[in-house]
């Protein structure tokens, strides 16, 4: 596993350590999971916004679409 450093203010470490504390794991633990989340969203995000930029994805009006999920139940 490689490793990085990264300076953040007093009071994120303060709040790394608590939940660090609060979850019964290590600062790296917390860090390498909160890292994970964010770069699942990040592609998640990523793909969201090629699909909005695709010129062949059809675009889908919000009432029609509403009022058909609505006429469903």
């Amino acid at each position: 596993m490689d490793q990085i450093t990264a300076r953040v203010p007093r009071t994120m470490v303060e709040a790394l350590d608590a939940a660090a504390a609060a979850l019964r794991r290590s600062r790296a633990d917390v860090v390498r999971h909160a890292l994970e989340r964010y770069l699942e969203d990040f592609d998640d995000l990523t793909v969201a916004v090629e699909r909005l930029r695709d010129p062949s994805d059809p675009v889908l009006d919000w009432d029609e679409v509403r009022g058909g999920l609505l006429r469903s139940d």
